[in-house]
Formats: structure tokens, C-alpha cells, sequence
């Protein structure tokens, strides 16, 4: 009786454990988007909240159809309409497809390297990739504006070097939020690879050394297609956060070219225009999901052969 009971314990706490991912997600992504998705279907209104029309469980069934009937399409039909958003997402879009390809050709030399250090090395070297997370990401931001305005410590070493004659504008440009953002996100690039790197079997490289075939080629021919999970983690890892990144360019870059970020910023807090900055964020959402599932079907297709 006593094992038929642990038996059927241990049956709930698997089911539970099985269970306790979907739930998390439901109640912390779904159900918030589901609301993000209501009020991106209201209007804008003078009021407390600043949208129509809310649902009023008091009324019943015939408030329910009420407030069904006044949702509307208006949000996106502006947000299709108007250059602004659109600019905002390609902007984006080109942040973060760029800055992923600096931090993929900056981080996998690092990651390649701290995979062939010896062990008693390695874990110095991940503190070493990890340690600017110990800093808070609003004081390390704000660093930079320090390190690169005119009379800042990167004009001063150019100047030094003889490289500048006079102090460059890096601030408020394109540039300061390229470095800010590989700056920022490399460990999120460096870690996945390095993750994958260090488990490839060196075996492989000694047979391809043993039937002749250079370093540089076998590099090409095995570490790299073995290290092609790590590259799609780390990819992904970086171009979603930076494609809805807000605080860098922010701070760091132009105010003629937004990033969607800061035009979802802008109509929550500035415009108080929540139905407008709702679609936004659905837009957003569905925008980012697509990578990922392009890379479930791509992972499930590898799996399968």
C-alpha cells in the first residue's frame, strides 16, 4: 500500500513538473498579452483607464455583447497607415540584424578561445564574460556617455594616439548605440557558443588533421557546422532583447532615427495613447515570435535527419 502510494506521489509531482512550464507561461506571457491585445483593440479616451470600452461584469451577458460590438480595428489601420511606425520597425530591424552580425564575429573568437584554454582556466575566463552583469545595465549605459562625449576618455585616447585632431561627436549617433549594444549584449552571444564549442569532440579535428587536412580548413569543415546550434542561440538570444531595445538608443543614439522601443515608450507615457502603443506591442510580439518558430521547425527538422 505504501509504494502504491509513493508510486502515485511520485505520478503528480512528474505531471506537476510537466505541468508547472505551461502554467508559468500562461499566467505570466499569455494572459498579459491576451490584455495587451484587448486594450490595442479599444479607442482612446479621456478616462481612467485612458482607453474604451472596459467590460463591466455587473452588466452581464448583454455588457458582454456591448463590449464586444465597441471593440475596433482602429489601432492597426493607423499603425499601417503611418510612415512613423513602419520606420521605427525597420530601424529596429536593422539595429538588430547588424549588431547581431558585429557580436557573432566579435564573440565567436572568444568563445572559440576560452573552449580550447585549459580547464583550470575556463570558469576565470566565464567570470570574466559575466562579470559586467554584477554592475547595474543602467549605470554601465550611462558609463558610456561619460567614456564618449567630446572631452571623454575615447576622444582623449585618440587624441593621445594621434589619430583625431579634434574631439568626435560619438554621442547621439548611429555608432554610440552600436557600441552600446555589443558592448551590452555580448555575453549573451559569447555564452551559448562557448556552451557548444566546449563540448565538440576533439577526436574530429585529429582524424581531419590525419587525413590531411589543414587547420584552417577543419575549423571551416567541422568546428563551425558543429557549432551551428550555438550560433542560432546566440543569435536569437541577441536580436530579439535588441530589436525592442528602448534604454540605449535612448541614451545613446539620435533622436531622428527611433527604434520601436522608444516609439512604444512614447505613446504609452508621452501621447497617452495606450490603444496605439497596445498594437504596437502585438505587432512587436508577433514580429519576434517568427524567428523562433523558423528556428523550432529548423531544430525539429535536424532532429528528425
Amino acid at each position: 500500500m505504501m509504494a502504491r502510494w509513493r508510486g502515485g506521489q511520485g505520478n503528480w509531482w512528474a505531471a506537476f513538473v510537466r505541468l508547472a512550464p505551461t502554467l508559468w507561461l500562461a499566467a505570466f506571457f499569455l494572459l498579459p498579452f491576451l490584455i495587451i491585445v484587448k486594450i490595442s483593440l479599444s479607442q482612446t479616451a479621456i478616462a481612467q483607464p485612458p482607453y474604451t470600452p472596459t467590460f463591466d461584469l455587473a452588466a452581464g451577458l448583454a455588457g458582454l455583447r456591448a463590449f464586444l460590438a465597441a471593440l475596433s480595428l482602429e489601432s492597426y489601420r493607423i499603425l499601417g497607415s503611418d510612415f512613423l511606425y513602419l520606420a521605427s520597425y525597420l530601424k529596429s530591424l536593422q539595429v538588430a540584424a547588424v549588431s547581431s552580425v558585429i557580436l557573432l564575429i566579435i564573440g565567436y573568437p572568444i568563445a572559440y578561445g576560452m573552449a580550447r584554454l585549459h580547464p583550470r582556466w575556463q570558469p576565470i575566463a566565464l567570470v570574466l564574460v559575466i562579470l559586467p552583469f554584477w554592475t547595474s545595465f543602467l549605470i554601465r549605459i550611462y558609463a558610456w556617455i561619460n567614456i564618449l562625449q567630446r572631452e571623454g576618455l575615447f576622444n582623449t585616447a585618440l587624441a593621445a594616439l594621434g589619430l583625431v585632431d579634434t574631439p568626435v561627436a560619438w554621442l547621439s549617433s548611429d555608432t554610440a548605440v552600436y557600441i552600446g549594444i555589443v558592448y551590452s549584449y555580448l555575453p549573451f552571444m559569447v555564452l551559448p557558443l562557448y556552451a557548444t564549442l566546449e563540448k565538440t569532440d576533439a577526436t574530429l579535428l585529429e582524424a581531419a588533421a590525419d587525413l590531411g587536412c589543414p587547420r584552417w580548413r577543419a575549423f571551416w569543415l567541422v568546428t563551425v557546422p558543429l557549432s551551428a546550434p550555438g550560433v542560432a542561440a546566440g543569435v536569437l538570444l541577441c536580436f530579439i532583447p535588441i530589436f525592442g531595445e528602448f534604454v540605449i538608443p535612448d541614451l545613446l543614439g539620435d533622436s531622428r532615427s527611433v527604434m520601436i522601443g522608444q516609439t512604444l515608450w512614447t505613446e504609452f507615457f508621452a501621447n497617452k495613447d495606450w490603444p496605439a502603443a497596445s498594437a504596437v506591442a502585438v505587432v512587436l510580439v508577433g514580429i519576434l515570435l517568427l524567428p523562433i518558430v523558423l528556428h523550432q521547425r529548423a531544430q525539429a527538422r535536424a532532429d528528425k535527419d
